[in-house]
């Protein structure tokens, strides 16, 4: 009985600290979505007229998010945040590919692209596609959007999902960053990824 009562008092322990994070297991400022099945890919243009799918950036960490260039706060914000992670990142920025896809193909022509997402970072592509793969990829992606019209049939804005999507260098979709997480935070999460 008293060996019993010992072995118990053991598992008890064990399994307790089976509870514990492991000291080496990466802590993301990221939500971890390894094994969702969405993110798989996508089949879009980038702002040079290049067709684009997710194998083309293997080998590096990509950053996916959807947003459209008349967005008044929360695009410019995120590309923004990007650009100050990828010059907190120093050299490994390179190993780093920051993808902006248009939920407005309506408006976001290739050169309105090519001007606008470059801005923030000369490495930064802007990827568009027609209206039906816009709305593919969305989905692909579970990005909800909605056109919400404005004054004029020309001056609208678009309802979006916010944050974005993380790969790692095997082209394996890792995390899910919040809108307004901080460069020091996106940094942190992408360096994790490449180590």
């Amino acid at each position: 009985m008293q060996l019993l009562a010992v072995l118990f008092a053991c598992a008890a322990a064990f399994s307790l600290n089976g509870c514990k994070p492991s000291a080496t297991a990466p802590l993301y400022k990221s939500t971890d979505i390894a094994g969702i099945d969405s993110g798989k890919t996508f089949r879009l243009n980038d702002h040079t007229g290049q067709p684009r799918t997710l194998s083309d950036f293997k080998g590096k960490i990509v950053v996916l998010f959807f947003g459209y260039t008349h967005c008044p706060e929360a695009c410019p914000n995120t590309l923004l945040e990007l650009s100050r992670a990828m010059k907190r990142l120093g050299p490994d920025a390179g190993k780093v590919q920051v993808l902006f896809v248009t939920l407005d193909p309506e408006r976001d022509t290739p050169a309105l692209l090519a001007q606008y997402v470059p801005a923030f970072h000369p490495s930064f592509i802007g990827l568009y596609g027609t209206p039906q793969q816009t709305v593919e990829t969305a989905k692909e992606y579970r990005i909800f959007y909605n056109k919400v019209a404005g004054g004029s049939p020309a001056n609208y804005t678009i309802d979006h999902s916010l944050g974005a999507h993380i790969y790692d260098r095997s082209g394996k979709l890792r995390l899910l960053s919040s809108y307004g997480m901080g460069a020091d935070d996106l940094a942190h999460d992408i360096r994790q990824l490449l180590e």
